[in-house]
């Protein structure tokens, strides 16, 4: 979830494009739907009237914060947009840094000195935080899934700011921007990725982390990891560190999450493709076999550059893996690592109360772009469901389905890891088909399905080979490609699904190459300008929502288009937002257990003009809640085309508005809570992005100096973090 559309990125791995099957977009016509649902509310408290203070936090929406008897779900004042270098939340709410890029979480590690000297960082916080969930503690130090005031946060760490393959931020000097790179800073950029488990309490009323907690570890791209599910020892996972394809090295990427009902955590992998190189002949070295379209398909042609040069650190094995070519003699691939990259792209499970237990890469959920990994309603007696989209443009929306099925009493089980072996390793994996007439279906991604057992484009052998190469399976079956599913969540008071679709380039009315005209799902094809630059397709992305019917069929609408609130309401601001509620390109999506709020964060290039990356606060009603709309396009040949498509219910201000504005450059993601919902951990990531790596030596020169203009650690360098945001009169958030 790295920031789209910044023009410093060299190479934005996150705008991947390799889905060039025929499959169709979507059609046409679009009927209206009804069953119209009630707005979330909830129980009863009180609204504050302290003002907001310290960390570099301003205060927004009025002088005043009025006195309620009863709680009031979004009754605090929209946040404006803005552009300061600060993180704003609504007057009567406190946001305070918790936990930064480079804080020592392992006992004996330095404090952070933040200047580019720092090492250890296997030892510290990591970059770019992202997706995290709260594990309850009780006083015993176990879990507790009902502790309010001492709990773990699992922590995403997806990638690290770069210009010109360095990660300029954590180097003295900027670091080298030309191949081969030193050992050195290889090694520290590495172990930035991944994800951290650090403890976090409250104590006389603050917030903290807890830097020696026994309980605290990482996990980066070179910790052993095992593989799980039909994938495990399969031909095409066998390399040189596993020659019986059962295990791996790390996690990378790691965007969104989910949390098993069994306590364990999951982490969704997602623009792994890009660390890997190969060789400018390594399709004839292979033999142009079928690893050659596998490859293509997920984004690695042959000469590809890796976005770090991590493969020319040196001789040493943990370099040389970064090279996805056939450079050895063996017929199997265990003399190199030529099926290194099928080692990434998965949901891992991690049980972030014992760090002895090895992380799982469950393959059964399919590998791709992954973003969260949300499950739908759970019930005893039948089986799990887990939704999950692929976040590259035209990739598709997927679920899986345990064969298992639910019981209760596992619930609280001892070996959590071993539920995650009972549920997630055996089921059925489906990709969605959106129809025109506002309907849609579920198909099964298997063998017995003769669309993949005899699709021309790649010659499937086995389930295995389907959990490896999943974008090409959808591919087979006529997946409904969408702008860039991120991520998704389930609306706990009725069970629907809701997807972000962040924005995708390659829409438009007269499509040419990799190009598709817009459908019913994915409606919008416009011009965006900024100044004397623009961006086209649909630049600021839309939020769809799926309703579960008989068999495996469902509904849809469109929840909401992102858009400026003074765009064009027939074409682009359908939702009409007003400037307490506009916004774009959504991308984290969370509701909240406690409120059933739904919580909107950005990741936005298209509207950065104007505001920074935001945090909105929803109350959505229910599939077909609203009405059909007819978007009207005229082509370059004259011709028409009409998209019908449905819209949710018009937002009002109480069930839409701006709670949250971050710093300069960042990206807002990545939301957990404590279970009565008094407090929130949200992630700033990326702040000062586009920074120059000529100007790292300039602080005056920044982009963003956040969180130290804030008062937070050594140095003036940018840092990624965690704030906690807590109520000042004691309530729950959103209040």
């Amino acid at each position: 979830m790295t920031h789209r559309g910044e023009p410093t990125q060299a190479i934005d791995f996150n705008d991947e494009n390799s889905n060039t099957s025929a499959n169709p977009t979507f059609e046409s016509v679009l009927g209206a739907r009804l069953s119209r649902r009630g707005l979330l509310r909830g129980g009863v408290g009180t609204v504050g009237t302290a003002m907001l203070a310290g960390f570099g936090v301003s205060a927004c929406g009025g002088s005043d914060d009025p006195v309620v008897p009863a709680e009031k779900l979004l009754g605090f004042a929209a946040v404006p947009k803005s552009l300061a270098d600060v993180v704003s939340v609504p007057v009567g709410y406190t946001a305070s840094v918790l936990y930064a890029l480079g804080d020592p979480i392992i006992a004996g590690t330095p404090a952070y000195k933040n200047d580019g000297t720092d090492t250890d960082y296997d030892k510290r916080g990591g970059d770019h935080h992202d997706g995290m969930e709260w594990f309850g503690l009780g006083a015993d130090g176990k879990r507790n899934d009902s502790a309010t005031e001492r709990g773990l946060l699992a922590i995403n760490h997806e990638a690290t700011t770069d210009e010109k393959l360095s990660s300029f931020f954590i180097h003295a000097d900027g670091g080298t921007s030309t191949l081969p790179r030193p050992a050195s800073e290889v090694d520290k950029e590495v172990a930035l990725h991944g994800i951290a488990v650090i403890e976090v309490t409250k104590t006389a009323g603050k917030w903290g982390y807890v830097p020696a907690s026994a309980m605290n570890f990482r996990l980066t791209p070179l910790s052993p990891i095992e593989i799980a599910g039909p994938a495990r020892g399969h031909a095409q996972m066998v390399t040189k560190y596993s020659p019986t394809g059962t295990m791996t090295r790390g996690t990378l990427n790691n965007c969104g999450t989910g949390k098993t009902p069994w306590g364990t955590f999951l982490t969704g992998e997602e623009n792994w493709f890009g660390y890997f190189t190969r060789g400018a002949a390594d399709d004839a070295a292979r033999g142009n076999d079928k690893s050659v379209a596998a490859l293509k398909r997920y984004g690695r042609n042959q000469g590809a550059a890796s976005r770090h040069g991590w493969e020319s650190g040196g001789a040493a094995d943990q370099y040389v893996r970064w090279n996805n070519g056939k450079t050895g003699a063996s017929a199997d691939g265990s003399d190199d690592y030529r099926n290194e990259m099928n080692g990434q792209g998965y949901i891992v499970e991690i049980d972030a109360y014992d760090k002895t237990r090895m992380a799982r890469k469950r393959t059964a959920l399919g590998r791709f772009a992954h973003e969260s990994a949300a499950f739908g309603k759970v019930e005893a007696g039948k089986p799990l469901t887990v939704y999950m989209g692929d976040d590259s443009r035209g990739e598709y929306i997927y679920k899986f389905v345990s064969t298992a099925v639910w019981s209760a009493a596992d619930a609280n089980a001892a070996d959590r890891l071993a539920l995650g072996d009972k549920y997630l390793d055996s089921g059925k994996l489906y990709v969605a088909k959106f129809n025109a007439d506002g309907t849609g279906a579920w198909v099964e991604l298997s063998m017995a399905n003769a669309a993949i057992a005899g699709y021309a484009g790649y010659a499937f052998t086995d389930a295995g080979d389907i959990a490896i190469n999943t974008r090409l399976a959808a591919d087979a079956v006529g997946a409904t490609k969408m702008d860039r599913p991120e991520w998704n969540a389930v609306n706990p008071a009725n069970g629907e699904i809701y997807f972000t679709l962040t924005n995708n380039s390659n829409r438009s009315i007269d499509p040419t190459g990799s190009q598709y005209l817009p459908d019913a799902a994915n409606p919008r094809a416009y011009t965006d300008m900024k100044g004397t630059s623009k961006q086209n397709g649909n630049p600021n992305g839309h939020l769809v929502r799926m309703k579960e019917g008989a068999g495996q069929a469902f509904t849809w609408d469109v929840y909401l288009f992102g858009a400026e609130a003074n765009a064009d309401k027939g074409m682009v601001n359908i939702s009409a937002l007003t400037a307490d509620q506009d916004f774009s390109s959504p991308d984290g999506l969370v509701f909240s257990k406690a409120t059933g709020i739904c919580w909107i964060q950005t990741d936005d290039g298209a509207y950065t003009d104007v505001t920074n990356c935001m945090m909105l606060a929803a109350l959505p009603g229910s599939v077909g809640d609203g009405a059909k709309k007819t978007l009207s396009y005229t082509k370059a040949d004259g011709s028409k085309l009409d998209i019908v498509t449905p819209v949710g219910k018009a937002a009002t201000p109480d069930t839409l508005k701006r709670f949250l504005v971050g710093p300069k450059g960042c990206e807002i993601t990545g939301l957990a809570e404590t279970p009565d919902g008094k407090a929130i951990f949200v992630n700033i990531q990326h702040p000062g992005e586009s920074t120059k790596m000529a100007d790292v030596a300039d602080p005056a020169k920044y982009q963003s100096q956040w969180p130290a203009n804030a008062g937070y650690g050594a140095g003036k360098r940018p840092r990624s973090a965690t704030i906690v945001i807590t109520k000042n009169d004691g309530g729950r958030i959103g209040s």
